[in-house]
């Protein structure tokens, strides 16, 4: 009786403590509620930059299992991004962030979830940008590639080229524009079915000319901002030129007396352009009349407006590179050059266009660039780097140093 007792006592501890070692049960048994699901939805979300939409799947991954690594990684992705776009807080937030780090590589599991916690790691340093966040993230890197991983069981990155994506994300966001070019073309140079070759050929591109845009010149504070916006407003495009093309000394010159230049002033101050901090550059243009620059009158508010915050769109870029380059060589025939043709060579400007002899006047000199369809795409916006690119362009071939 007593052995029978001693064993079922022994039965009852055994049994405890393997229940005390367990992992915690799985709360969600459906088919398609479960960590991973909610995981790859919420990696998909941040995608389209519904930051918020996905940290709740983020947030349902970890109520079905709260010690799913990647859940925790992607959650600190989210809270990074969201704070990188709302400030706001960011303190009390991004302790939250690295706590969710901390946990991603805490509760790794294998190869696989530690490397996509390292990447989770770059994408956070990017986002946060915290003190000497650069070597930090190239760390994460090499740590990442060190893992000897599946590439089929990294469920979201789907390679290890994922991670060289991001790094070079990364450089772009340091402004070191090289390197980044550099790991987007290792991206495009590997698998060539890779989930990641669409979004490095984009990126790799816009890095590309940005390099060849700033080979051989140094840009101002200004153009360096610039070189990564994905659309240029007009208030930072009359910065830029008024910077880069030194735009008061270039036409002053072509005024016999210089007081002359010096009284000149715009016909009218757009009140829009009270408080904004490219007031004195967009004056500069509207001085000298450049068009793709003017005011334009709104009958709502009954004044002239400059719009400053609005894209720059690629048909006023032209415009503008036309204007500057009749005032400057004074061949007022540029204007009226290209008038007249039957047929015009991009599909989507006719010849009959306003802006058609602008647009012949910029691409038949490669100072802006047509698509390989041969679409000039003249209501899109500029975008920094081609924006940058043709500013150096025009100073090659007006000699402007």
């Amino acid at each position: 009786m007593k052995k029978s007792l001693n064993a079922a006592i022994l039965f009852l501890g055994l049994l405890v403590a393997a229940f005390g070692c367990a992992r915690p049960t799985v709360k969600c048994v459906s088919p398609e509620d479960n960590p991973t699901h909610h995981y790859l939805r919420g990696m998909k979300l941040l995608e389209d930059k519904k930051v918020d939409e996905a940290s709740a799947k983020f947030e349902r991954a970890l109520y079905c299992d709260d010690e799913f690594a990647p859940g925790y990684a992607g959650a600190a992705i989210a809270g990074a991004v969201k704070i990188a776009s709302t400030p706001e807080g960011a303190q009390a937030d991004s302790d939250k962030v690295y706590q969710n780090l901390k946990y991603a590589f805490k509760y790794s599991e294998s190869k696989e979830d530690e490397f996509a916690s390292y990447v989770a790691s770059m994408r956070v340093y990017t986002s946060l940008k915290p003190k000497k966040w650069l070597p930090k993230a190239e760390d994460d890197y090499r740590n990442a590639m060190k893992r000897r991983v599946d590439e089929k069981k990294l469920v979201y990155y789907d390679g290890r080229e994922g991670a060289t994506y991001f790094m070079g994300v990364a450089y772009l966001e340091a402004r070191d524009f090289e390197p980044a070019r550099d790991m987007f073309s290792n991206v495009l140079s590997g698998r060539s079915d890779s989930k990641w070759n669409g979004p490095a050929d984009r990126r790799w591109k816009k890095t590309d000319k940005i390099v060849r845009a700033l080979a051989g010149t140094t840009v101002g504070d200004v153009g360096k901002e610039i070189a990564v916006m994905d659309s240029v407003t007009r208030g930072d495009m009359a910065a830029l030129l008024v910077d880069e093309l030194k735009i008061d000394k270039l036409f002053a010159g072509k005024i016999p007396v210089r007081p002359e230049a010096d009284k000149m002033k715009p016909d009218v101050i757009p009140s829009d352009l009270i408080g904004s901090p490219f007031m004195d550059e967009a004056l500069t243009m509207m001085k000298w009349k450049v068009r793709g620059f003017q005011p334009v009158y709104d009958a709502v508010s009954k004044s002239y407006a400059f719009k400053p915050d609005e894209k720059m769109t690629r048909k006023e870029f032209a415009l503008a590179l036309e204007d500057i380059l009749i005032k400057v060589t004074g061949n007022e025939s540029l204007s009226t050059s290209f008038l007249g043709h039957g047929k015009s060579p991009f599909p989507d400007v006719p010849s009959t266009s306003a802006w058609y002899n602008a647009v012949m006047n910029v691409t038949t000199r490669n100072i802006m660039e047509t698509e390989l369809s041969g679409e000039f795409r003249p209501d899109d916006a500029v975008d920094g780097a081609e924006a940058l690119l043709a500013v150096r362009i025009f100073r090659q071939r007006l000699n402007i140093y």
